[in-house]
């Protein structure tokens, strides 16, 4: 068995020292890593230590069948590209909301498109099972971290990933059928005129 396996065996006991350890090795390098995507060395080292955080909190149920330096390297890449996401969601929100100067440049053929889709996410949104419309709209419109809903809602980090994944695809697959009746209709009207 690997060293860093062994390591990670003992981290699961519940060993500190070998935690410590793991830390110690990879707290660095994995800030520079996380660092090349978020671009802040702050949000970085945040990214990294809620990493270590959910490890330590989480050791009774991961699981690692390949390598600790590439469960640590995929963590990180995926913890930073949702930091990411979430604060280009963030920052069109509040270009969005902040002096309306955008959306006074729509036609009106543009604003009424997007109150429509407004409308439709809200719907879609409101049709979502409870606990699932709760979780997204924690995440998506409160900026709250999949780890600090978890821990709210008493659930896993697990279910709160899962449960928007779900949401997002039924959003998607709103949004695909909407964009596809337009597509449909702007294709009818083109063709009998």
């Amino acid at each position: 068995m690997p060293v860093n396996l062994l390591i990670f065996k003992k981290i699961k006991d519940g060993n500190i020292e070998a935690f410590e350890t793991l830390f110690r090795s990879y707290y660095e390098p994995l800030c520079r890593y996380a660092c090349q995507f978020v671009g802040n060395k702050d949000t970085a080292e945040e990214i990294v230590q809620d990493l270590f955080y959910v490890l330590w909190k989480e050791r009774d149920n991961l699981q690692i069948f390949t390598s600790v330096n590439g469960y640590l390297y995929r963590s990180i890449k995926n913890k930073a590209l949702q930091y990411v996401e979430k604060a280009m969601v963030r920052d069109n929100y509040y270009r969005m909301s902040a002096g309306n100067s955008i959306i006074e440049t729509y036609t009106p053929q543009e604003e009424l498109e997007y109150k429509e889709l407004e409308q439709q996410i809200e719907k879609t949104l409101r049709r979502l099972p409870e606990r699932r419309q709760k979780i997204f709209r924690m995440n998506r419109m409160e900026g709250k971290k999949y780890n600090e809903i978890a821990q709210e809602l008493h659930v896993s980090v697990k279910t709160v990933e899962a449960e928007i994944s779900k949401a997002l695809r039924e959003l998607r697959d709103k949004y695909n059928s909407i964009y596809d009746s337009k597509r449909q209709k702007l294709k009818t009207q083109n063709s009998n005129a």
